[in-house]
């Protein structure tokens, strides 16, 4: 079987720049790769996380330019583990030709909303709340840890009792810190707070092993389990916490979804900022996952609502 390749570049400027412990994210760029047969097509995206381990945008174009304008159903399978974005955007491309399917409809009380850092979460989450999120996510790890530690307990006494909050530190404190972070969130009993994320940085997953049976706060990890191989050895090694998983950075979704559905992983699926095209692919895998918990895909707020010129003509019209 051969499918014509077709690659799309594409650039989306955030509202404001997300901060995070890895610094500011002003523009998120990535290819969206379509692959038809025919009059059909499937499209899929390609949004790499470097920072995460993932290849880079440059690294991504690189590869697809090396490839044949035809492909064989052989060559998308032999997509290096290096290049895990890269086996997303054919693997879900490929899925949406040969098993055309739309993820179910959702509402926003099925997403996790993402605030902003800092003290502009204390005014954004009421927002999210009358746009019908009820599940946030926090980051920190960015300011002077009183501080953060004062808006969080300020953000605690504001949300509604029915809330449900996350906090994320993408690998940023130190153990001493996340210590302080863990004692601060045992107290809580407002609100839900439903974990705290990959609080020290990805290999440290023994002391943070251990951090989850010192406080009742439950830890997720994220940058650890990054991609497919990563989570099987955690799980391997017998990580029973939380495992935050972003599909799109995660490696082929065919795999991904076998592995998931045939293990026992308590997991709490994310977003990379990607397009429609992706964040489709990647809830419709959640989905497929049979998952509770609210979805981390609350994100479309920190884009403007237009695609970039290059790239809507690609999503309104696929075939050229």
């Amino acid at each position: 079987m051969t499918y014509r390749l077709h690659l799309q570049p594409y650039q989306r400027r955030f509202r404001q720049p997300l901060q995070t412990h890895h610094g500011q994210w002003s523009v998120r760029e990535g290819l969206l790769v379509g692959l038809q047969q025919g009059d059909a097509i499937g499209w899929g995206e390609i949004a790499p996380l470097p920072w995460f381990g993932t290849e880079t945008v440059e690294e991504a174009i690189a590869f697809c330019d090396q490839l044949s304008p035809v492909l064989t159903e052989q060559a998308i399978l032999e997509i290096p583990d290096a290049l895990p974005a890269c086996q997303f955007g054919f693997g879900s491309a490929w899925e949406s030709l040969t098993q055309p399917s739309a993820p179910a409809a959702i509402v926003a009380k099925d997403l996790s909303g993402l605030l902003p850092a800092g003290d502009a979460a204390r005014s954004t989450w009421q927002i999210l709340w009358q746009n019908g999120h009820r599940t946030f996510k926090w980051k920190i790890g960015v300011a002077d840890l009183d501080h953060e530690l004062q808006i969080f307990q300020g953000l605690a006494q504001e949300l509604p009792p029915e809330a449900h909050l996350r906090l994320d530190a993408n690998g940023g404190l130190t153990l001493t810190q996340a210590q302080r972070w863990l004692e601060c969130c045992d107290r809580l009993s407002r609100i839900t707070l439903e974990y705290l994320e990959q609080p020290l940085p990805p290999e440290q997953i023994e002391i943070m092993q251990q951090l989850g049976c010192q406080f009742k706060t439950p830890i997720a990890l994220d940058e650890s389990v990054a991609t497919l191989p990563q989570l099987i050895h955690c799980h391997a090694q017998g990580w029973q916490g939380i495992m935050v998983v972003k599909p799109a950075i995660a490696g082929y979704p065919q795999a991904l979804r076998d592995f998931l559905q045939n293990h026992a992983v308590n997991v709490a699926f994310s977003s990379v900022f990607e397009t429609e095209v992706g964040r489709n692919a990647a809830i419709k895998l959640a989905q497929d996952c049979s998952t509770s918990r609210a979805m981390g895909f609350g994100t479309e707020h920190w884009f403007l609502k237009e695609y970039p010129v290059e790239t809507a003509h690609v999503l309104a019209a696929p075939i050229s």
